[in-house]
C-alpha cells in the first residue's frame, strides 16, 4: 500500500480540505442552504473579509480558509477560478498597483492580470468565496444566502 500523502503544498482550489465548522455548530442556521464545503480565499487582516467571514459563520456555513498572502494562487489556479468571467472583475480597484498603473483607464490583458494577481495577491478582490462551482467576489450577503 502506498504511503498516505499529507496534501501539503497543494492548493485549496480543486482539493477537498478539512472544513472548519463555524462555532462548532452541527446544523445550518435557519434559512441557510447546505451546499457542502465553502472555500474562503482571504487576507485575514482585510476588513471586508472579516465581515464576510462573520456573516457566513453566523449562518453555520462550513468554511475552508486560505490566506492569499501565505498561499498565493498560481496562474493556473487563477485561470480556473476566473473561468469564462471577465478577469477585470477580479481586480481590487482599491489596490495601489491598480491605481499606479491606471488600470481603470488601461485594463490589463487577461494574461497580464493573471500574472499580476499571482505575484501580488493584494490585487485580487477579496474575499473570494467558492461554493458548488460558483464564485462570489467581495462581501455580497444576497449571493451568500443563495450558496
Amino acid at each position: 500500500m502506498p504511503p498516505k500523502r499529507s496534501g501539503k503544498g497543494k492548493s485549496a482550489v480543486g482539493r477537498k480540505p478539512e472544513a472548519v465548522k463555524a462555532g462548532g455548530r452541527k446544523k445550518m442556521a435557519r434559512g441557510a442552504k447546505s451546499s457542502g464545503l465553502v472555500q474562503f480565499l482571504q487576507k485575514p487582516t482585510c476588513t471586508t473579509c472579516r465581515k464576510a467571514r462573520a456573516y457566513l459563520e453566523e449562518r453555520g456555513v462550513a468554511l475552508h480558509f486560505r490566506d492569499l498572502d501565505k498561499q498565493r494562487l498560481s496562474p493556473e489556479e487563477l485561470e480556473k477560478l476566473i473561468g469564462d468571467r471577465d478577469h477585470n472583475d477580479f481586480l481590487n480597484t482599491r489596490n495601489d498597483l491598480y491605481r499606479d498603473r491606471k488600470m481603470k483607464d488601461n485594463p490589463p490583458s487577461r494574461e497580464d492580470a493573471i500574472q499580476l494577481m499571482s505575484q501580488n495577491p493584494n490585487l485580487i478582490r477579496r474575499p473570494v468565496v467558492v461554493a458548488g462551482g460558483r464564485v462570489v467576489l467581495g462581501f455580497d450577503p444576497e449571493e451568500y444566502d443563495s450558496i
